[in-house]
């Protein structure tokens, strides 16, 4: 019986759906996630009559007998929309207010990418991420600065004692890629460049296509606890109905093995 097979892949898929769900509840409390969304597609058809098929010298069948194999997961998509700016008056909490991501120098010499722009100083005076990697490019506090301001554009000023004026010591810069979406997670609020995503497009905070930073301010998680529930909900609901399809399946087979 086919029904057996489709309604698993059903179950297979909204197990997908919950745990991508649960996925996006557990962090919405971290800082700069993006909501990602479950994409289903359905499986191949098997052609008992194809469409279109001749039954006759001047006749064609108008829509066949095509019986649907079920679902899989076509893919998951992650959701850039702009989480709400949390004040934290932290100088050196940065929120990024548009598009762009911060540039972060990985142990790997790799480039990585966030949104987290919640930033310490290292013991060299450095600005560095939670996990102590640096950010692009590098910029260095002295020690004897007694106030540190980040412009808008990404421009660094520090104050030191005695000084009238403040002083510049580096400029922050913004990465954009095509597609978003195609960048590779890797915990710890980073993404890597991929084909996908293309190559990223490095500029300051507030050129065109770039979004701006807020000193003192971090992103949220743009999850939405409702729309996530009520999403828990109907997944809930569709894995029950497969499940219910197996089940009655099994009642037939049982029935037809009790024939005699």
């Amino acid at each position: 019986m086919r029904c057996l097979s489709t309604a698993s892949t059903g179950m297979l898929a909204q197990q997908t759906n919950v745990d991508t769900i649960s996925h996006n509840i557990a962090n919405m409390n971290t800082t700069g996630f993006k909501r990602q969304r479950a994409e289903f597609q359905d499986l191949l058809y098997q052609n008992v009559s194809r469409p279109g098929a001749s039954t006759g010298p001047d006749t064609k069948v108008p829509t066949g007998i095509q019986i649907g194999l079920g679902v899989k997961t076509g893919g998951i998509y992650r959701i850039n929309e702009q989480g709400a700016l949390q004040q934290t008056d932290n100088r050196y909490d940065l929120g990024i207010q548009g598009r762009g991501y911060f540039q972060v120098t990985m142990p790997s010499g790799e480039t990585a990418y966030t949104r987290d722009g919640a930033f310490q100083l290292s013991d060299q005076g450095e600005i560095v991420t939670p996990d102590g990697y640096p950010v692009q490019p590098g910029i260095t506090v002295p020690q004897d600065a007694v106030d540190v301001s980040i412009s808008k554009t990404g421009q660094v000023q520090i104050k030191t004692a005695g000084a009238p004026e403040m002083q510049t010591v580096g400029q922050l810069q913004l990465a954009t890629f095509v597609n978003e979406a195609g960048l590779e997670a890797q915990g710890g609020n980073l993404f890597l460049e991929t084909a996908s995503s293309g190559q990223a497009t490095v500029a300051s905070p507030g050129d065109p296509g770039l979004g701006t930073l807020q000193q003192g301010f971090v992103e949220a998680s743009n999850v939405n606890p409702v729309a996530e529930i009520t999403a828990l909900i109907t997944a809930q609901r569709a894995y029950e109905m497969n499940s219910r399809v197996v089940k009655t399946a099994d009642e037939m087979l049982s029935t037809t093995s009790q024939l005699r």
